[in-house]
């Protein structure tokens, strides 16, 4: 990870915690998961919204008055608001996806849940993604949600990440360890 990133991913971390332990001592974890929904649909769908957080020639007056109106617009709680408008007064708001991300992790962990992201060369079967989901579950202690995507580069097999752990077990990846052997022999 580069520096910038790392350093945005510390921020949005320190925020994300504070945002969610006040949501959960309010009791209000359902109203910060509507709340960072929307906002994250918001984000994906405007591109204004997206260069307002980012531009760094939006002063921070005018980040916080319409990050504020754009938060009463969408009826968010007001303790999301609140931190909003903090983020932009102390030029923050550039790190909203990482702290959307860091949230819905939180939200998630809070559950008991786990995300694995699973790419193959095809895509999956419900019956697959049914099978997949029970062994991993049983495997992780959690439940899991798949979030599928598909590469055809991997030839076949699959590549499935559950927080920092790892399995490949692609072709692609069968033949470049192939093809590294073959190097040392030869």
């Amino acid at each position: 990870m580069s520096e910038p990133a790392s350093i945005s991913a510390g921020i949005a971390a320190r925020y994300a915690t504070a945002i969610f332990e006040i949501a959960k001592e309010n009791k209000d974890l359902k109203g910060l998961e509507t709340g960072i929904n929307d906002l994250a649909a918001a984000l994906g769908e405007s591109a204004d919204l997206r260069n307002l957080i980012a531009s760094p020639l939006v002063s921070r007056a005018e980040q916080e008055a319409a990050i504020t109106a754009i938060a009463k617009k969408m009826k968010l709680g007001a303790m999301l608001a609140n931190s909003l408008g903090l983020m932009a007064q102390k030029r923050r708001l550039f790190v909203l996806p990482q702290l959307l991300k860091a949230l819905k992790d939180a939200l998630a962990e809070e559950r008991g849940e786990v995300t694995a992201d699973v790419t193959s060369a095809k895509a999956l079967t419900k019956t697959q993604i049914e099978k997949l989901t029970k062994t991993l579950s049983e495997r992780v202690g959690k439940s899991v949600t798949i979030n599928a995507t598909v590469d055809e580069s991997l030839i076949g097999g699959l590549v499935v990440k559950v927080g920092s752990k790892m399995i490949d077990s692609s072709i692609r990846s069968k033949l470049n360890s192939l093809q590294n052997a073959m190097k040392e022999v030869g």
